[in-house]
C-alpha cells in the first residue's frame, strides 16, 4: 500500500486527487496540506510514501518544500503536480530532490503510474513534458553531415592538397621531410585510385568532391 499526502492550495484538487485515489486499492492517501509548512507539521504523526504537491503555494512554496523534505525525510518520495511547464522550473525541482513531475492536465492513469513510479524508486516525467523535450533535442542536435571519403590515405591526402596549393614535387618533397621519389609515387598511387589523368583534372576532382574542404 503506498501512502500519499497531498500538497496543495487549492481544496477543489485536493478533494479530486483524493476521490480518485479512493478508488485504488493500492494507495491510501494519510493526509492533505495547504502548502509547505503545514505538510512539515504533520509528517511527524503522519507518516507516508510519497507526497504530491504543487509548486506555486503560499506560505512555504512546492521547491522550499522539496528540498526541506529532501533533507529531513529522505525515504519519502516528491510527486510534483503543477500547471508550469518549463524547463527551468522542472529542472529546479528536479535539482531540489524531486523524483517526478506531472502536468495537472494530465490523464487520471499518468498521474496514478507517477505516483507507483516514484515509490518504487525510479524517476517520472509526464509523456507530454517528455515528448516535448525529445523534440527540443531532435531540433536542437541536427544530424552532422557525413564527411566525404576519399579512399585516400593520410599521406596522399595531404599531399593531394599541397598539389592543389600549386607546389611541385620538390616542394612537397622538402615540406614533409621526403624525397622527391617518395611524392612521385604517392602521386601516381592518387591518380590511380581517382581515375585523373593529369595535375588539372585531379585537383578539379578533389574540389568536386569536396576532400579540400
Amino acid at each position: 500500500m503506498t501512502r500519499i499526502f497531498l500538497v496543495d492550495d487549492h481544496t477543489v484538487l485536493r478533494h479530486g486527487l483524493r476521490a480518485l485515489f479512493q478508488q485504488e486499492a493500492t494507495v491510501q492517501v494519510v493526509g492533505e496540506a495547504e502548502d509547505g509548512e503545514q505538510l512539515l507539521a504533520q509528517l511527524p504523526t503522519t507518516p507516508c510514501d510519497v507526497v504530491l504537491l504543487d509548486l506555486h503555494m503560499p506560505g512555504l512554496d512546492g521547491l522550499a518544500t522539496t528540498i526541506r523534505l529532501h533533507a529531513e525525510y529522505p525515504d519519502v518520495r516528491v510527486l510534483v503536480l503543477s500547471m508550469v511547464d518549463n524547463e527551468r522550473a522542472i529542472g529546479q525541482a528536479l535539482a531540489a530532490g524531486a523524483s517526478g513531475y506531472v502536468l495537472k492536465n494530465a490523464g487520471h492513469n499518468e498521474i496514478l503510474v507517477g505516483v507507483q513510479t516514484v515509490a518504487a524508486g525510479r524517476r517520472f516525467l509526464c509523456s507530454e513534458l517528455g515528448l516535448s523535450m525529445l523534440d527540443k533535442v531532435l531540433v536542437s542536435t541536427p544530424e552532422p553531415p557525413a564527411k566525404p571519403t576519399s579512399g585516400l590515405s593520410a599521406r596522399e591526402q595531404e599531399i593531394l592538397r599541397l598539389v592543389a596549393d600549386g607546389l611541385t614535387t620538390a616542394q612537397i618533397a622538402d615540406k614533409l621531410f621526403t624525397s622527391p621519389r617518395t611524392v612521385e609515387t604517392h602521386r601516381q598511387n592518387i591518380m590511380e585510385k581517382t581515375g585523373a589523368k593529369n595535375t588539372a583534372a585531379l585537383v578539379k576532382t578533389a574540389v568536386s568532391r569536396g576532400w579540400l574542404a
